[in-house]
C-alpha cells in the first residue's frame, strides 16, 4: 500500500496533480479540497494516498490532510454505491468539516446538492456514516460558523478529541473546562485530554 507521496509537485489540476519521486512521476487524482492546498508546481508536497487496485488499473488517490482520506475511506468503505470517483464528488462540493455536521445533522438537503449525489445517495450517506461520525461532527461543523480565539479552539480541539474518544458532548465539554481550570491557560489540547481521560477513569 502506498501511504503517501513526498516530492515535487510537477502539474497541479483541479482533480488531477503529478508528483516526482526520485525521478519517477505519480498520478494522483485529488478532490477540489486538497487542490486549494497545493504549493505552486515546482515546490516540494506531501501527499497523503490511496490505493484503489482494479482489474484494469491501479489508481492513487491524492489527500492534502488525513481528515479529507479518512472521509474518502468512509465514504468507499460504507456507503453502497458510492465509489473512489464519487467519493472524489462528495469531498469536490463540500469541505470535510461540512460534510461531517451534514451527516451527523442528517442534511439530505445539502448533501444531494453536490454534483453526482441524489437525494437516494445522500440518505445512504447519512444512515450510513451517522454512527461513524458521531455528534463530534455537528459539534465541529457548529464551531466553525463561529470565530475562535486561540484559547477557544484548543479548548474546541480538546472537546472534539473526547467526543471522538467517547464522551457525549456536555460531559466533554466539562471535562475539559475542568482540566483547564487546574491546568491554566497554557495548557495544550494534549494536556488538557489527558488530564480528563485520567479523572474520568
Amino acid at each position: 500500500m502506498i501511504t503517501f507521496l513526498h516530492g515535487k509537485l510537477v502539474e497541479a489540476l483541479p482533480t488531477l496533480a503529478t508528483v516526482e519521486v526520485h525521478g519517477v512521476g505519480y498520478e494522483v487524482l485529488i478532490p477540489l479540497s486538497s487542490f486549494d492546498k497545493l504549493p505552486a508546481p515546482g515546490s516540494e508536497v506531501h501527499i497523503l494516498t490511496h490505493l484503489a487496485i482494479r482489474e484494469d488499473a491501479h489508481v492513487l488517490y491524492g489527500f492534502m490532510t488525513a481528515a479529507e482520506r479518512d472521509l474518502f475511506r468512509l465514504l468507499i468503505n460504507n456507503v453502497s454505491g458510492i465509489g473512489p470517483k464519487s467519493a472524489l464528488n462528495v469531498l469536490s462540493g463540500m469541505n470535510p468539516v461540512a460534510l461531517r455536521g451534514a451527516v451527523a445533522n442528517g442534511d439530505v438537503k445539502a448533501l444531494s446538492q453536490i454534483s453526482g449525489i441524489g437525494k437516494k445517495t445522500a440518505e445512504r450517506i447519512v444512515v450510513e456514516l451517522r454512527d461513524k461520525i458521531g455528534a463530534a461532527g455537528s459539534w465541529e461543523a457548529s464551531s466553525a460558523q463561529r470565530t475562535l480565539t486561540a484559547a477557544d479552539q484548543k479548548v474546541n480541539d480538546a472537546v472534539l478529541a473526547l467526543m471522538a474518544l467517547g464522551f457525549k458532548q456536555p460531559e466533554a465539554h466539562d471535562a475539559i473546562r475542568a482540566s483547564q481550570a487546574v491546568l491554566g491557560p497554557q495548557a495544550s489540547v494534549e494536556d488538557m485530554v489527558r488530564a480528563s481521560l485520567k479523572k474520568g477513569a
